[in-house]
């Protein structure tokens, strides 16, 4: 099973590859990807990581709160995308 990690607060200059490094410390890492902006392309300030669903707690316990880039992280299970208005 894998489950979907929240990323938020992320330094501006962040890429999927250094999600993968941080996280990968703390358990396996499935995939990484950060969040950008449709027209600038420029880095929203978060990402999703996909791990394994038994280093989940473990990397969540591990990474929020701590420090990236001078920014603190939060780091907890990604929720359901609701279905926005069109």
């Amino acid at each position: 099973m894998v489950r979907t990690l929240y990323v938020g607060n992320l330094p501006w200059s962040t890429k999927a590859e250094d999600l993968q490094e941080v996280f990968s410390q703390y358990g396996e890492v499935i995939s990484s990807r950060v969040i950008t902006d449709r027209e600038t392309g420029r880095s929203r300030g978060f990402g999703f990581v996909e791990v394994a669903d038994q280093d989940a707690e473990q990397i969540i316990a591990a990474l929020n709160g701590t420090e990236m880039g001078g920014r603190v992280l939060t780091v907890n299970e990604a929720k359901a995308r609701e279905d926005r208005p069109s």
